[in-house]
């Protein structure tokens, strides 16, 4: 006999006090853990980092990792990387849609998660959710589905920065 995972709902009070590694999200009043990255994932992640980092002045733009963005009153997300407007308050855990999300695949995802996944980001305002397969396929998602992304280089709506797949593959270790 199989034995079957309890689920524990957790109070978002819990949640937002406790620390996980890697960050876990929260959805529904359950604690969902998120893949571990492998090398492949990871060195995506810097390289799209190191990228909108260093534009950021000129961009007005602010990058980061693994950063908690509330996507409805009681879910949290945890993208692999976000792009804010430079020009909003600092928050802990992010309530303003964001310019941008990067989802970056790993061995452990699967499309029924990451496509609800990607619904929270869209049904939060999110204009620009982008998912980066590290074996090559990248995508862009907009309304409910996944497509290739426009161009390898492209303006992000709401704001002055562009996604240049060329220049961060240039960064990639």
């Amino acid at each position: 006999m199989a034995a079957t995972a309890q689920i524990t709902h957790v109070p978002l009070d819990v949640y937002l006090s406790s620390s996980f590694e890697p960050d876990a999200e929260y959805v529904d009043g359950i604690i969902e853990e998120r893949p571990m990255g492998e090398w492949n994932h990871a060195n995506w992640q810097a390289a799209i980092l190191e990228f909108f980092r260093s534009r950021r002045n000129d961009w007005k733009i602010r990058a980061a990792a693994e950063l908690r963005v509330q996507v409805s009153a009681g879910n949290f997300r945890v993208p692999d990387v976000t792009i804010l407007d430079r020009s909003l308050p600092i928050e802990q855990a992010i309530t303003h849609p964001p310019i941008a999300v990067v989802e970056i695949l790993s061995p452990e995802d699967t499309v029924t998660r990451m496509m609800t996944k990607l619904g929270d980001h869209e049904q939060m305002g999110i204009q620009n959710i982008l998912v980066l397969d590290p074996a090559g396929k990248h995508f862009r998602y907009k309304a409910g589905s996944l497509e290739p992304p426009p161009a390898a280089a492209f303006n992000l709506a709401g704001s002055a920065s562009r996604f240049d797949l060329a220049e961060i593959e240039k960064l990639l270790d």
